[in-house]
């Protein structure tokens, strides 16, 4: 792996090692959803992105077909986006509550955004071997984030792929049982780990994820600072 994040981005974005996922992001990026068949789609892996001093470390599951395989940028251009960047400004990670593209002049304060996969995959459903062949860029991430102190996954698929990437790295932790729990916070290694819900339309259109119960989420993150 690379030594610095624009490296690692790069070679985040040239990775082919997925060829069920290559091409359905590439076969997403032709045929386009109608509201969007006038955009050119990004249709590559994404990488992550934010500001290099972060304390805070945010993993989602995985691009979406028409979200961040489109626009180019993690949760960026669609309904998951939209309740992530509006709970970030309230809680002041950034400098605006909308994330339409990444020319929209977007910045983030303290927090850096990732996911444990970098291509969308066919119904949000990516197989473990992909994750497997993933994993590496989040530890690389994580060696490389060195302000970071806490983790919040987004998910439960997130929270078990960011446990084998701690691993990975070397931290050491205990084993607890149960897994993820929305709003558990563990110790684990060096790192405060954090869990939410995932923040998809499933979850915050159904109220099984509110935007108090995120913003809960995002306070008990920070005040781990």
């Amino acid at each position: 792996m690379n030594s610095d994040l624009a490296s690692l981005d790069y070679e985040i974005v040239q990775c082919s090692r997925c060829e069920r996922l290559r091409t359905y992001c590439v076969h997403m990026a032709q045929v386009k959803r109608r509201a969007y068949r006038d955009q050119i789609y990004w249709g590559k892996p994404v990488p992550g992105w934010g500001d290099p001093r972060a304390r805070l470390l945010i993993i989602g599951l995985a691009p979406g077909a028409h979200g961040s395989n489109r626009t180019g940028r993690m949760f960026t251009g669609d309904r998951s986006g939209d309740f992530l960047y509006a709970a970030l400004y309230r809680a002041g990670l950034c400098n605006q509550p909308v994330s339409i593209s990444r020319q929209d002049g977007l910045k983030l304060q303290g927090v850096y955004i990732t996911a444990v996969g970098r291509c969308a995959p066919p119904e949000n459903k990516p197989l473990p071997g992909e994750l497997q062949n993933c994993r590496p860029f989040l530890e690389a991430e994580l060696r490389l984030l060195k302000s970071v102190t806490v983790l919040l996954t987004l998910g439960r698929i997130a929270y078990d792929g960011t446990l084998q990437a701690l691993k990975g790295i070397g931290e050491t932790f205990t084993e607890t049982p149960g897994g993820f729990v929305h709003g558990a916070v563990r110790l684990v290694g060096s790192y405060r780990l954090v869990s939410s819900y995932h923040v998809s339309q499933q979850n915050t259109q159904t109220g099984r994820l509110t935007a108090p119960m995120f913003d809960e989420v995002l306070q008990a993150c920070l005040g781990f600072f």
